[in-house]
């Protein structure tokens, strides 16, 4: 997989320290002053309001449902040749 320009390819998985929104006044800075010797962590906060999984869920609110499928061509076929 060739790597996007700019964009480094990581020699080593990247962990996400997820903090949640309530408590990050608390510990954020905590956190990423304990993970700040280590490049493979990095930290931060959950700003999401809601699952977007939940049934009834708009999710990011732009999707736009539709039927993927390729549209039939319009028209006839040729008759087949018989032998």
């Amino acid at each position: 997989m060739a790597a996007l320009a700019g964009c480094p390819i990581p020699s080593a998985p990247v962990i996400y320290c997820v903090v949640p929104e309530a408590l990050a006044d608390e510990l954020f800075d905590k956190l990423e002053t304990y993970y700040a010797e280590d490049p493979n962590v990095t930290v931060i906060v959950d700003r999401r309001r809601a699952s977007r999984r939940e049934r009834g869920s708009s999710g990011g609110g732009n999707r736009e449902r539709r039927d993927r499928r390729r549209s039939r061509v319009t028209g006839e076929l040729p008759p087949l040749a018989s032998e």
